[in-house]
C-alpha cells in the first residue's frame, strides 16, 4: 500500500499508539489493509464516533504549578481538532483508548455536565473561583455544534453569576455571543483565542481540524467588538515550526 493511500487526511495522528496501561495491543497491518482495498472494503473510514459517558463530577482542581488556573472543566474527552502537539492526548488512555487516532475519533460526550456544574455551584462549601473551560480539550470543537453542552454550561454560569474562562481555537464561540455579553456586563468572562501561527500551511499541518487563521482573527474582532474581554494566546512556540514568527 503506498504512502498516499495510507495518509489519513484531516487528522493530526496517523496511527493508534499502544496504550501504556494495556499488556497487549492490536494493529492493522499493511497486508490486511491491502486485502480490504482489493475487496473494495474500507477498513478505516475515518469517521468520528461520539460516545456518551456519565462522570460523577465535572469541575477539576488544577494542581500543576505549570498551569495557571485554579479549576477547569471539560465537557468532552478527546478532541477532533487533532492538534499534533496536544499535551492532553495521553489522558485518553485512562479511558481505555489510544492517544493517537482514538483521541481524535472517539469523542467522549458528557451530556450531564450542565447538571453536575449546577450541583457544584449550589453546594454550600463551594467558593466562587474562575472555572476555565478547555483546560484539557476544546469546548468548541466540532462536537459542540451537535451537542451544545458548552452553551448549556454557560447558561448555568450566567444563572449563578459565576466567573468563567474559555480557551478555544474554534470560531463556533461566536454562536454564544448573547450569553457571553451578559457575563461580560458583570466582568464574569474572559476569552482566550489560541493562534499558533499566521501561516495557513502550518496550521493545516499541526492543527488540521481547527478554524482557519483568518477565521480566528475575525473571531477575535467580533468578540472584542461585542465588548467581551478577549486575549490572543500564542502557544505553543515550537522551534523550527513557528518560532521564527
Amino acid at each position: 500500500m503506498n504512502e498516499e493511500n495510507q495518509y489519513i487526511k484531516g487528522r493530526g495522528a496517523q496511527i493508534n499508539v499502544q496504550n501504556r496501561f494495556f499488556a497487549e495491543s492490536q494493529e492493522m497491518l499493511d497486508d490486511f489493509l491491502n486485502y480490504c482495498a482489493a475487496e473494495g472494503d474500507n477498513a478505516d473510514d475515518n469517521r468520528t464516533q461520539f460516545l456518551e459517558v456519565f462522570p460523577k463530577t465535572i469541575i477539576n482542581k488544577v494542581e500543576s504549578p505549570d498551569v495557571r488556573m485554579g479549576y477547569s472543566m471539560n465537557v468532552y474527552q478527546g478532541c477532533e481538532h487533532g492538534c499534533i502537539y496536544c499535551y492532553a492526548r495521553n489522558s485518553h488512555e485512562y479511558w481505555g483508548y489510544s492517544a493517537g487516532l482514538d483521541f481524535e475519533r472517539k469523542i467522549l460526550v458528557k451530556k450531564n455536565a450542565p447538571q453536575l456544574l449546577e450541583e457544584k455551584l449550589k453546594s454550600k462549601n463551594w467558593e466562587a473561583y474562575t472555572v476555565v473551560m478547555s483546560g484539557n480539550t476544546d469546548c468548541y470543537q466540532p462536537a459542540e455544534r451537535k451537542f451544545q453542552i458548552t452553551r448549556q454550561c454557560l447558561e448555568v454560569f450566567l444563572k449563578y453569576r459565576h466567573p468563567v474562562g474559555i480557551i478555544t481555537k474554534n470560531s463556533l464561540i461566536t454562536r454564544d455571543l448573547d450569553i457571553l455579553k451578559e457575563l461580560a456586563k458583570d466582568n464574569l468572562i474572559g476569552v482566550n483565542v489560541s493562534i499558533t501561527s499566521l501561516s495557513e500551511k502550518t496550521r493545516m499541518l499541526v492543527e488540521p481540524r481547527t478554524a482557519s487563521i483568518k477565521k480566528r482573527l475575525e473571531t477575535v474582532k467580533v468578540i472584542s467588538d461585542a465588548g467581551i474581554p478577549v486575549n490572543v494566546m500564542i502557544a505553543p512556540v515550537i522551534p523550527g515550526i513557528n518560532s521564527h514568527e
